[in-house]
């Protein structure tokens, strides 16, 4: 029986309110964050670790939460915090139906995050209004297909849920789209904005320089991907030469996630 860690604190950046909670087991390590500006919540983290995002929620002054995706380590929280207080939650308007019902997770998922309870939801709009900003409600989809980003233009400010993450991603789930979230990236790159806030990687400094380095290597890596495929290799060999490392989280979760969905999506372009 492997042995699972818990910490978490609360930091305060650029006026941003934040808990960075993060999970441990031998081999591997996964950050999650909920932030608090404005009187919004966004993304309420993993079920697995509400005890040590409790603190947080209970200092943090909110009165709607916003859901960057319907992923159980974003939306593990909602139900709870419902009960609690009475605040309006939002997601994409394709994932309302799915925050009333109890979602089929694989083991792995239940045992690293915990199984989220149902909660009520309604569909987020083009935009929305906190207590003194109006924010830009930015469809993004790649990594799900309900992928949302959040912009506040008066703070410099975009909230990129899971867009982001790292700029060298070698992993992504099955139902992730690399071709998409390319695109998504490039999207987000023509909104004016200085500071960038990812469920994963929290605050990022220079955060257009980081979105670029991820555009440029994922580019990078559909034109060998292409390349090999001309060279007639195919998916695994190609998977195997780009992405040699083993990670523990392949096997963890039988596939489920993988490189080999990148090499797929790039030689089927989506």
């Amino acid at each position: 029986m492997f042995t699972i860690e818990k910490s978490g604190e609360i930091l305060h950046v650029n006026g941003i309110f934040m808990a960075k909670c993060t999970i441990s087991v031998p081999g591997t390590s996964i950050t999650v964050y909920s932030f608090n500006i404005d009187g919004v919540l966004i993304d309420t983290g993993a079920r697995s670790l509400h005890e040590q995002f409790q603190p947080f929620f209970e200092q943090a002054d909110f009165d709607q939460i916003m859901l960057t995706h319907f992923h159980e380590d974003h939306t593990g929280n909602a139900a709870s915090l419902q009960q609690y207080r009475e605040i309006p939650t939002f997601i994409h308007r394709m994932s309302t139906h799915l925050t009333e019902r109890s979602a089929r997770l694989p083991m792995y998922r239940q045992a690293f995050w915990g199984q989220p309870e149902v909660f009520t939801s309604q569909p987020l709009g083009q935009s929305f209004v906190s207590r003194n900003d109006t924010w830009e409600v930015i469809e993004t989809p790649g990594h799900t297909k309900d992928h949302m980003s959040f912009y506040n233009r008066d703070r410099g400010a975009i909230f990129t849920g899971d867009l982001f993450v790292t700029p060298k991603v070698k992993v992504v789930h099955i139902d992730e789209n690399i071709v998409s979230t390319l695109d998504s990236l490039k999207k987000v790159l023509t909104y004016d904005f200085e500071h960038m806030y990812c469920c994963h990687a929290g605050y990022v400094k220079d955060a257009k320089k980081w979105i670029q380095l991820k555009v440029d290597y994922l580019e990078e890596i559909e034109g060998k991907i292409l390349a090999f495929s001309k060279q007639g290799k195919e998916i695994n060999e190609i998977t195997a030469e780009l992405f040699p490392t083993p990670y523990p989280i392949i096997a963890a979760s039988n596939t489920e996630w993988s490189p080999v969905h990148i090499v797929r999506n790039f030689l089927n372009r989506g």
